[in-house]
């Protein structure tokens, strides 16, 4: 029979033929198979490699999708068209099949047996069993027959892999599994394979991405349907890579979670295969975060998966700079709502569990510039901040606000311009920054002296006019008066007082001793000699520097004889540690040499590596950066080492020279005491130039 034999041939040929032949039951009579009749026993082997290109289009339309041809399905109607043109003697009625006749089932055929396969108990298990050899081949049988369509090569792929590792079917979110599940779990060459057949179809990844999510969404509608793991796997494998595919069309998934509402396993999906962006991408993942996950964080059933990813997300990025500029105040404030309002649509350990990433997503909020951003915050914190706020987002909308005031400085403008509507939350925060003065900066304190001045003068226009908030107006009026009290009553200026009483005793120092000609004949003088004062400063000075000679000298007589006595205890030791010091940088050499050695030998194949792992433009970059180190090596740093190096040599050069070529110990106090000297005379010289100055400067006036 050559159509059996042709169908035969692919996992799914197998079964094209055995169905039709089986189809007239044990009447002993012949059948002739009508004209573009579909198996009965089909359904699960066309699933292998026929699976139908679905296009974009039917994500959000119940309309029938399309199929392209694939070479498995010509290959399956081809079987069919052989099978029409030829009567099929009906197969041999299994004995067990009399036995079971009430119960109107049947054994399947042998071909069937071989061509379905069973489910595994888990799927490491089903991958252990795929056959990356027979997927191999399909593969490549499908890029020969459609070189010029690559997104029937993908589909292929996802339908295979999901039609081989059948396997117990998990919750939709995956919620008891790693990030990374169950893409984990999968071989280097299985990923290999992957990874290059996405490589080669990079023109039809967004439409590969759809179609994945499609036919998870249309399996869920069956009962019972297939395991979703080839497809979960194609996901993760095309946004490890390429994870800004699962943004582009973040509006038309959101409509699709609108659609669904009401079922929530397919809402799960659908977050599932768009969330696995963040996982490579900080920014990606937020992306996901706020337009399709933010929007559902009422629904009981979709919250729980929505705030856990948010956790796993920031959890597995601890550097939020890449973050920055995604959480606005639109954003912002409905994540504080949800974290601090009570009673809302969340339960409560979820609450919990969004209070506690509320600090990150602050600093996400904030960005790397608060100073600059700050004032566009403080209008929806002032509305917030009502008497009646919960006690712990009170606390939590002052502290922002005093942020907000201490860091950006149009804050204070803006306030300005809010106060007159605000005027019971404008009273809870002057009060707060009254409780908090002692820890407020001096920046702060003036920029808020003159919004204190400007809302006194509003009191008062308000008092005037009589208006209905008569108790604001004077809750913040009494407010203002006691941080203008406190701006006023700074305490006794100590520093002052001490500065200005220094510069006096100077200035009638001076004029003492230009009055009386000299510093012994002057007044102050003949006050400290009368005091005693004098007296014993000469004396201390005579007995500091008695002890500075004897010192110098005794220096002079004993460090000859403890240099020698250091030399003869310490020479063994330093002799044992000099040989064991060699013996250590002999061994580290021959470490080094072997290990470069190695290295050497390695390098081919890390070259290998490198050209097939990494772009070209990175390439490109690396190189530049060498040229560029190699120019600041050569024309920054090796000039200035050797200027540094001739300067040493000069200076040491000048210092023989001085030392008439003998450096000796006498020769260094010499020196020292000669540099001594004159730094004294220059010292001595600018404080007598100083002084002439000052009472020039005292006479004039």
């Amino acid at each position: 029979m050559g159509g059996r034999g042709a169908a035969s041939r692919s996992p799914l040929g197998a079964m094209a033929a055995a169905p039709g032949a089986l189809s007239g039951g044990g009447g002993g009579r012949w059948e002739v198979v009508r004209k573009g009749r579909r198996p009965a026993g089909g359904t699960g082997s066309r699933r292998a490699l026929g699976e139908a290109n679905a296009g974009r289009a039917g994500l959000l339309t119940a309309a029938p999708i399309a199929t392209s041809d694939t070479i498995f399905e010509l290959g399956f109607e081809k079987a069919l068209k052989k099978q029409n043109k030829e009567q099929v003697p009906p197969a041999p009625e299994p004995p067990q099949r009399r036995q079971h006749a009430g119960k109107g089932t049947k054994k399947p055929p042998a071909s069937d047996a071989g061509a379905k396969p069973g489910k595994c108990r888990s799927l490491e298990e089903a991958l252990r069993a795929l056959d990356l050899a027979d997927l191999q081949k399909e593969l490549e049988k499908s890029q020969s027959v459609f070189p010029e369509n690559p997104s029937v090569w993908v589909k292929d792929l996802a339908s295979y892999l999901n039609y081989k590792l059948q396997a117990p079917r998990s919750d939709p979110a995956l919620s008891q599994q790693p990030h990374d599940y169950p893409y984990s779990l999968v071989g280097r060459e299985l990923r290999g394979i992957i990874r290059a057949l996405l490589g080669r179809a990079a023109g039809v990844l967004e439409l590969f991405f759809d179609h994945c999510i499609y036919t998870m969404l249309q399996e869920l509608d069956k009962t019972p349907g297939e395991s979703l793991h080839g497809y979960r796997i194609c996901i993760q494998a095309l946004l490890l890579d390429r994870p800004k595919i699962a943004t582009a069309s973040l509006g038309k998934y959101l409509e699709v979670l609108r659609s669904h509402q009401n079922r929530p396993a397919k809402c799960l999906t659908v977050l599932w295969a768009l969330g696995q962006a963040g996982f490579t991408d900080l920014h990606e993942g937020l992306k996901v975060w706020l337009g399709v996950m933010l929007p559902v964080l009422g629904i009981k059933t979709l919250s729980p998966y929505a705030v856990s990813y948010l956790d796993r997300l920031l959890t597995m990025h601890p550097n939020l700079t890449k973050g920055f500029g995604m959480i606005g105040p639109k954003d912002f404030f409905p994540l504080l709502d949800f974290a601090f309002m009570p009673n809302n649509s969340l339960p409560p350990s979820l609450q919990e569990q969004l209070r506690r990433l509320y600090p990150r997503l602050k600093v996400l909020a904030f960005g790397a510039r608060p100073e600059a951003a700050l004032h566009t915050y403080f209008p929806s914190f002032l509305s917030r901040a009502t008497p009646s706020c919960p006690p712990g987002m009170k606390k939590e909308l002052l502290t922002s606000l005093s942020q907000c005031l201490s860091l950006d400085p149009l804050s204070f403008g803006v306030w300005r311009q809010l106060y007159t509507k605000h005027l019971s939350q404008s009273s809870l925060l002057l009060n707060h920054l009254l409780e908090s003065w002692d820890s407020s900066s001096k920046t702060v304190r003036q920029s808020l002296q003159e919004t204190v001045r400007s809302f006194r003068v509003t009191n008062e226009e308000l008092a005037a006019r009589g208006s209905s908030g008569a108790q604001d107006v004077a809750a913040c009026d009494a407010a203002c008066k006691e941080l203008l009290h406190r701006m006023r009553g700074r305490g006794f200026p100590w520093q002052r007082l001490l500065l200005v009483l220094l510069v006096f005793a100077a200035g009638f120092l001076l004029h003492d001793v230009r009055t009386h000609g000299s510093f012994q004949a002057s007044s102050s003088a003949r006050l400290l000699r009368d005091s005693g004062v004098l007296p014993a400063w000469h004396r201390a000075w005579h007995t500091a520097w008695h002890g500075c000679r004897e010192g110098l000298r005794w220096l002079e007589r004993s460090l000859p004889g403890l240099g020698s006595g250091a030399a003869a205890v310490l020479q063994p030791q330093l002799e044992l540690l000099w040989a064991g010091s060699g013996e250590v940088a002999l061994f580290v050499s021959q470490q080094c040499s072997a290990l470069l050695a190695q290295l050497r030998s390695g390098l081919p194949w890390l070259a290998e590596w490198l050209q097939s792992r990494v772009p070209e433009s990175l390439l490109h970059v690396a190189e530049c950066v060498r040229e560029l180190l190699l120019f600041l090596v050569r024309s920054c740093l090796l000039p200035l080492l050797e200027g540094l190096a001739a300067a040493l040599r000069h200076g040491w050069d000048r210092w023989a020279d001085s030392c008439d070529g003998d450096v000796s110990w006498a020769c260094v106090r010499e020196q020292l005491g000669s540099l001594t000297y004159s730094s004294w005379v220059y010292l001595h010289n600018t404080t007598v130039a100083v002084t002439n100055w000052a009472l020039a400067a005292i006479s004039g006036h």
